[in-house]
């Protein structure tokens, strides 16, 4: 689990570097083989969309060549926001790990708790907090970064 969340850990990091939100993701096939990952690509690809998950979502259901990745899990490090978790839901995505908490923006444990919704079609095995104070620190360094410019 702690190598897969480092993967995504570097990831988030190469975001940073690249001016964007330092969010990475890694989705995780049946064999444990890392299938697709991703960092946030915002503001590269002008689409507010772009975030880590839905891209390494994408790209995982594209390697694999199917709609739903039902027996894959993700790895994120930021808990994600009501428009990715209602993707890893419609992913049908198995297990979901995340590491910092988002009391802000996050949809999980926080604001909708959209896996909690009687309407969500998908509910994935929830983990959080992995690795969450390297996580957090990320964030907290880019935004401090960012004010102090």
């Amino acid at each position: 689990m702690t190598n897969y969340m480092q993967t995504a850990l570097e990831a988030a990091a190469a975001a940073s570097a690249r001016g964007e939100v330092p969010v990475g993701a890694v989705v995780v096939g049946p064999d444990g083989a890392i299938v697709a990952q991703a960092s946030n690509r915002v503001e590269e690809l002008c689409d507010p969309t772009a975030h880590a998950e839905m891209l390494a979502l994408r790209a995982a259901t594209a390697q694999l060549g199917q709609e739903r990745l039902t027996e894959c899990d993700i790895y994120v490090t930021l808990e994600p926001c009501a428009l990715c978790a209602a993707a890893i839901s419609l992913f049908r995505i198995r297990r979901l790990y995340f590491g910092a908490y988002d009391s802000k923006g996050g949809a999980v444990e926080h604001g909708p708790r959209l896996f909690g919704q009687p309407t969500i079609m998908h509910r994935p095995e929830v983990y959080g907090g992995i690795q969450e104070v390297e996580s957090a620190t990320l964030l907290r360094d880019f935004f401090n970064k960012l004010r102090e410019t």
